[in-house]
């Protein structure tokens, strides 16, 4: 049959899908795009926020309008946290965020059913790491390897945990061995990424640790690229930069998860850290390397966030001169703690998301000038208004003139940037 999969929310969902396509194919199923008509459409579905939820909705509303005799499937955090919602939307089968090759065996089975199936556990019950086929479809360029499923931190505004689970980690021998794959099936990135890798190994009685992993996988991945998906700042310890800066081949880009500078809102949050904490983490990294892309997360308007409040988070990220950043207005989740208490208005979250998104976008210059007159590896990817554009291990964009690049790491001096991104010339030229 021909099956069209439409994905949202994290790279943990990109992740997944990326498997259950390469499983689909491996069943003599054909994948087509979600805006043609299939046999079979299956929805990804996220519940980080609110807008989510909808988002998720809407596009279960097109793959039924699309096609009405065709089996509309849908998975992830959505369908997990809201079945009985889900039930109503006239879904043939719905699945959470378990077990995704049973999934496709219901799907498969839903085809012949004609009636509702609902396959859905209790998320919190969980103790076991489905392994999947790591990798993608689309392109040879960059892998993504999911190495931890689950979190336990229980942030206020945050409904993942009940989503997923609690933390489950993927051995480390069997990760080696998805990567030895990867480099061997072309990729020249790979990507280890999870719900909150961070929390990799807490379940597993062998010690073994994020860096104990990334060592192995490291090793294993040869002259493959290798990133990491984000961090909790306590990961960031001497033994870890120490360990981790003698990896020739781990990228420094090192996205911190944050999401205030005040510490009365951290508490709020119910981070596990303060901003002392976050600052410690990032001397550290640039202690142990050269000029590394520090990126974070914010989010502005939190429930009982002052101005004084948010005036101490804009000296905060301006102290901590971030690479890059990305910042939203606090959105409400209902079922979590945050969402009960008093609400600050949402032109001012707005306000605040704009100020210091102008912020950010300082800083990201400031970054991007740095760069200037730098010679970097840069894996490029697609053609892009007359440039190919790729990432340089510290994942800034990079855009230089040419042809056939895709797929290809090619020495690039950085000649100038437009506060965007990174342009320059390739030095094979030369």
């Amino acid at each position: 049959m021909q099956v069209a999969i439409y994905t949202l929310g994290c790279k943990v969902n990109q992740y997944e899908t990326a498997a259950m396509e390469q499983e689909l194919v491996r069943r003599g199923h054909t994948l087509t795009d979600f805006e043609s008509t299939a046999d079979a459409y299956i929805i990804n579905t996220c519940s980080v926020t609110a807008v989510s939820d909808k988002k998720s909705r809407q596009m279960i509303r097109r793959a039924k309008k699309r096609n009405p005799q065709a089996v509309v499937a849908a998975c992830g955090c959505y369908v997990q946290t809201h079945t009985q919602e889900a039930e109503g939307l006239g879904i043939d089968l719905i699945s959470g965020t378990g077990q995704r090759m049973e999934f496709l065996d219901l799907l498969e089975k839903a085809v012949s059913a004609h009636r509702c199936i609902v396959h859905v556990d209790e998320a919190l019950r969980r103790r076991e790491f489905e392994v999947l086929p790591a990798g993608g479809m689309a392109s040879r360029t960059r892998a993504m390897l999911k190495v931890e499923d689950g979190c336990t931190n229980f942030c206020t505004y945050c409904i993942i945990p009940y989503a997923r689970g609690p933390v489950r980690s993927e051995p480390v021998e069997e990760a080696v061995r998805q990567t030895k794959e990867l480099r061997r099936s072309g990729y020249q990135e790979l990507v280890v990424t999870g719900i909150e890798i961070s929390s990799y190994g807490k379940d597993r009685k062998d010690g073994a640790t994020l860096i104990d992993l990334l060592e192995q996988v490291c090793a294993a991945a040869g002259d493959l690229r290798v990133r990491m998906g984000s961090l909790e700042p306590r990961t960031i310890t001497e033994d870890f930069c120490r360990r981790a800066a003698a990896l020739p081949n781990l990228c420094p880009h090192f996205h911190l998860s944050m999401q205030s500078g005040c510490d009365k809102t951290l508490r709020d949050m119910n981070r596990r850290y303060d901003t002392e904490r976050f600052y410690e983490s990032v001397l550290l990294l640039r202690e142990h390397f050269d000029r590394p892309a520090i990126t974070t997360d914010l989010i502005t308007g939190f429930p009982g966030e002052t101005e004084e409040d948010f005036a101490q988070t804009l000296a905060f990220i301006r102290k901590c001169e971030f690479a890059a950043m990305h910042v939203f207005p606090y959105s409400i989740r209902p079922g979590t703690p945050a969402a009960k208490r008093e609400q600050v208005d949402m032109a001012v979250r707005e306000a605040r998301a704009h100020e210091a998104a102008e912020a950010a976008a300082q800083m990201h210059r400031a970054y991007l000038e740095g760069c200037v007159g730098k010679t970097y590896p840069v894996l490029f990817e697609q053609a892009h208004g007359g440039y190919y554009t790729g990432h340089a291990p510290n994942y800034m964009e990079v855009a230089v003139e040419g042809e056939d690049l895709h797929n290809r790491v090619v020495s690039v001096e950085i000649v100038r940037t437009d506060g965007q991104r990174l342009y320059g010339r390739s030095k094979e030229e030369n």
